[in-house]
């Protein structure tokens, strides 16, 4: 159905063409599959030197990255265009700007991957962000620094139960970043692509208070929507409209790249571990609140426990407590403030907001600052912890509507329309997944739940096919404890459990069960850190 829909528009516009080819190259070029992570998302897009780097990057990201568009600007494709993910390192010549780099992403995938993209238009809804009569109520930058957009910290010794706000500090700002930053950090808000048409050139600084959506109605008068945000406090306008924007439909694409050159480890030999420049860590104030933010190179954190570091730097999920072995009970309750600075050579993930750490080299400096300091021992091992399997009871799936749809989940609500989460703010999860087997219902979960579910999830139904459905339920920290187990019902408070919310919507069961799985094991750790 989406594919003749897409189709139609791309029969109404006046020009169908190939898109142009491109007419530059990586000099040589890693590009694989992706490992597993439960919770991927696109980072890097940024050069060091003579590297490149892309990486959990879907093959709709790719595309969108080469040409220069949003994601919802590409459009057909095979099923899997959302849901596989690659990784790119790369060499490249000496001066180069982003535009070359587009070209080149453009080569790599015709030649490794055989795309072929038609370029043409169709009609595409999207937030506008316009200028109001008059001049917008911004400052001009007098900076010269790279623009960015960094969240406020909460403001300290808040009374309890006091407003709370998302708060953005805008510096040397061009507004056409803007509106990709208020499509990152007000994503609740805008299910579209947010796209400038205010015509104001250079650099602003500014600051944004509002509302997260989920707080706007128990904040009555106090509530500020983006919207209004925006509006009042900047004097630009965000409106939904639909209107002929540039597309490219994907006619072809191979999901498995063409093998990597034989010498690749020779010619692209990994970067080498970069530890941070200087790292100060200091006891917290007591009854200090918790707090954490990456700006540029450098981390912060506020009356943080150790044991959430630890978490970080090893790649663990922090809702599993049995992911730590032999950990001390001061990891969870002594707190730190830590400030802590990169070396200038760092990598870096290039975003809307602003360029950050590259997140895999920061969870390097993390687990090395933490062993450093803390003269942490430690090792992994596999051991039995708790996991589950997806069994059938009595299945209410619904068989896919459009094989031909591409295999995604998103947040919020399906064909229908119904969202419970506007009569209750307990059932706060609403996850609507199209074109799905089993199996990968499964890894999904992890995903999505995972405040429940630490380990892929096993699919032990025998059910084959693919489907489509939507999950209501409550996320983790709105259940009462005990009420988080797959063997116990619904909570008092009329929260609901993601394992009652497979049981009842979907008919089927998620099972308790031990499997062996990496753990890290602490051999010794002391609570108080080396001198700064």
């Amino acid at each position: 159905m989406r594919a003749a829909v897409a189709l139609f528009a791309f029969l109404t516009v006046s020009s169908l063409a190939q898109a142009p080819a491109a007419s530059k190259s990586f000099v040589i070029a890693d590009v694989h599959v992706s490992p597993f992570n439960a919770n991927p998302f696109m980072h890097g897009n940024s050069t060091q030197g003579d590297r490149y780097f892309l990486t959990q990057a879907s093959m709709l990201d790719l595309i969108a990255t080469a040409y220069g568009v949003d994601a919802a600007n590409v459009q057909g494709g095979p099923t899997w265009l959302e849901r596989d993910r690659y990784d790119l390192r790369a060499k490249v010549p000496a001066k180069i700007t982003p535009d070359d780099i587009k070209l080149m992403l453009r080569g790599m995938l015709a030649e490794r991957f055989h795309l072929v993209v038609k370029a043409g238009s169709a009609p595409l809804p999207a937030y506008v962000l316009t200028s109001e009569a008059g001049k917008p109520k911004i400052r001009e930058s007098e900076g010269t620094d790279e623009g960015r957009c960094m969240p406020a910290p909460p403001p300290p010794n808040q009374p309890a139960g006091a407003p709370s706000y998302r708060i953005l500090n805008c510096k040397n700002m061009a507004i056409p970043a803007l509106a990709d930053t208020i499509h990152l950090f007000a994503g609740d808000y805008l299910g579209q692509p947010v796209v400038d048409e205010t015509r104001l050139a250079g650099t602003y600084d500014f600051t944004l208070k509002w509302s997260g959506k989920d707080q706007l109605e128990k904040q009555g008068a106090d509530g500020i929507s983006i919207f209004a945000a925006m509006e009042k406090q900047l004097g630009l306008k965000l409106e939904l409209k639909t209107a002929p924007r540039p597309v490219f439909q994907v006619a072809s694409v191979d999901e498995i790249p063409t093998p990597n050159a034989a010498n690749i480890a020779e010619a692209l030999p990994e970067p080498p571990a970069s530890p941070f420049e200087v790292a100060t860590i200091k006891p917290s104030t007591p009854g200090a609140e918790g707090y954490g933010r990456i700006t540029g190179d450098q981390i912060e954190t506020r009356a943080i426990p150790l044991m959430f570091l630890i978490r970080f730097g090893w790649d663990l999920n922090p809702n599993n407590k049995e992911s730590v072995v032999n950990a001390p009970a001061w990891l969870d309750s002594t707190k730190f403030d830590i400030v802590a600075k990169a070396g200038a050579n760092v990598r870096v993930d290039k975003f809307a907001s602003g360029n950050l750490i590259n997140y895999e080299d920061l969870r390097n400096m993390v687990r090395a600052m933490v062993a450093d300091r803390f003269q942490m021992k430690w090792h992994m091992e596999d051991r039995p912890i708790t996991a589950y399997t997806l069994t059938a009871m009595k299945p209410k799936l619904k068989p896919t509507t459009d094989p031909t749809e591409r295999t995604k989940c998103k947040e919020g609500p399906g064909p229908d329309g119904k969202d419970p989460r506007v009569t209750s703010s307990v059932l706060n999860r609403l996850v609507t997944c199209q074109n799905m087997t089993l199996a990968q219902i499964g890894d999904e979960l992890q995903r999505v739940a995972n405040g429940y579910i630490y380990n892929t999830v096993v699919d032990g139904t025998g059910i084959k096919g693919s489907y489509d459905f939507t999950l209501s339920f409550s996320s983790a920290d709105k259940v009462q404890p005990g009420a988080g187990d797959a063997a116990v019902g619904s909570d008092p408070n009329g929260a609901l459990s993601v394992f009652d919310a497979v049981s009842r919507q979907l008919g089927l069961k998620l099972e308790k069960t031990k499997r062996p799985s990496p753990v890290l094991v602490i051999d010794h750790i002391e609570e108080t850190p080396t001198e700064n």
